[in-house]
């Protein structure tokens, strides 16, 4: 029986090691940390016959090596251990990629991006829904990829968020359309340059059949036609400032949508705030179009579209003060466009772990718009000297979200604000699992607060 070990006790990491499992495979999975959570995953997938070792780092050297190596999304590429694997000759790859070899006979369209990629994906799926297709979100959102390979219906589209690190490790996706939302720097810890961090997601674009970009933002705009000669672009600002063939891009003119030279609906049928979002809902309409799908089906997914948990939700509006929950705003660009979507003044919760960027915009953001900026996690420190440098100094390190939410509530009141916003401008992973879990906290408390 080939052996195969999994590193990551994820969502990805399980179904992965569930579906070689049912392919014939002697599975184990390894995970760094340890926790009553991950002991008790443990024991139930180890009922299942999938070993489970914690507080593990893959060994190689012993002579009972695996034949495959199956990594989850937050695994760095580079690591010694996959390295080493590689150089020893043991086939590496991520689960995006396994997922791949169960599911490539149904057509992907494979959504990346620094920033929009949620949204833009929950669009899509939405849309492809209305139509009458089972085609459920999955990679960064929803499902993880492998799990739709386990379900018993084999969907007709699979409508995947990948990352730089899906992508990275899964060489052979080859998706049917390919969809490219925005490119700022991000993940530069581990992707070294923006170069590096570029090709990668180019790789993915370029693989794929047809190719849907963003020709609003600023650097894919920059590479424009020179790299992307065929691409179906899109604009929110009309069809003069469309790069490419009007007839095969999406832009809006007067006030509507036009795809494919055709009117689809109003710009603003979309209910989220954010001018961000209409380029989002361009780019869904644009892959649905190519996919042949009808106008009808588009209209009647767009009207009822409830918008993203986690990105400019509004959880409640407590004395007539909004809290809206942005947590999936993990770096200086999100959080920017969170902060701008929001009618001032703003009480802002920003912190956590932070990453590298350029967050200059958002510095000015936040003078324009944030009465107080309560700080949280790790970052407090370093974004409280930012915030001194550039001579603002409504600021208190709070710490923890459960103080930011009551200190938020208390100073709303204050400031006549408008709304408490969690738009952190980090990753979460000092004080929470991942960013859902850090906005259903910020929602718990929120709501809590009528109780008081």
């Amino acid at each position: 029986m080939p052996k195969a070990h999994i590193i990551g006790l994820g969502k990805s990491g399980i179904a992965a090691a569930k579906l070689l499992k049912r392919s014939g495979w002697l599975v184990t999975i390894g995970d760094a940390k340890s926790s009553a959570e991950l002991q008790r995953q443990q024991q139930e997938l180890a009922a299942q016959g999938i070993e489970v070792k914690l507080g593990y780092s893959l060994n190689l050297d012993s002579p009972d090596r695996p034949e495959l190596i199956v990594v989850s999304p937050g695994v760095p590429w580079d690591i010694p251990g996959l390295i080493q694997a590689r150089n020893l000759g043991i086939e590496t790859i991520g689960e995006f990629e396994l997922a791949w070899r169960n599911l490539q006979s149904r057509p992907w369209v494979a959504v990346t991006g620094t920033n929009g990629k949620t949204t833009t994906t929950a669009l899509i799926e939405a849309i492809f829904q209305a139509a009458g297709f089972y085609a459920p979100a999955c990679g960064n959102i929803g499902y993880a990829v492998c799990e739709l390979a386990l379900g018993e219906k084999t969907p007709d589209w699979i409508i995947a968020e990948a990352s730089s690190y899906q992508i990275e490790s899964s060489p052979s996706v080859v998706p049917r359309i390919g969809v490219w939302t925005t490119f700022t720097p991000d993940h530069l810890s581990r992707h070294k340059t923006l170069e590096n961090y570029y090709q990668i997601k180019a790789g993915l674009l370029k693989k794929s059949q047809v190719q849907v970009i963003n020709g609003d933002d600023a650097y894919l705009r920059q590479v424009g036609i020179k790299d992307w000669p065929s691409a179906c672009w899109t604009s929110v600002q009309g069809k003069e400032k469309l790069l490419g063939d009007p007839q095969f891009g999406a832009y809006i003119e007067d006030g509507w949508i036009i795809s494919q030279g055709e009117s689809i609906l109003k710009a603003n049928a979309l209910q989220m705030v954010g001018a961000h979002n209409q380029q989002n809902l361009l780019m869904a309409v644009a892959v649905a179009r190519l996919a042949g799908i009808e106008r009808e089906a588009i209209a009647q997914a767009i009207a009822t579209f409830p918008g993203v948990p986690h990105r400019l939700q509004k959880i409640c509006t407590w004395q007539g003060i909004d809290f809206i929950n942005d947590s999936k705003a993990t770096n200086y660009d999100a959080a920017q466009v969170g902060l701008a979507s929001v009618n001032a003044p703003v009480i802002l919760i920003a912190g956590g772990e932070a990453k590298e960027g350029d967050d200059r915009l958002w510095l000015e953001t936040i003078q324009a718009k944030a009465a107080q900026v309560l700080l949280i996690g790790a970052a407090a420190e370093a974004f409280a000297n930012r915030l001194q440098q550039v001579g603002y100094t409504n600021y208190e390190i709070v710490e923890t979200m459960a103080k930011a939410v009551t200190r938020g509530a208390e100073l709303a009141q204050q400031y006549h604000a408008t709304a408490v916003l969690l738009s952190p401008a980090c990753a979460s992973f000092d004080q929470y699992q991942n960013f859902e879990q850090r906005g259903e906290d910020f929602q718990q408390l929120s709501l809590n607060l009528g109780m008081i």
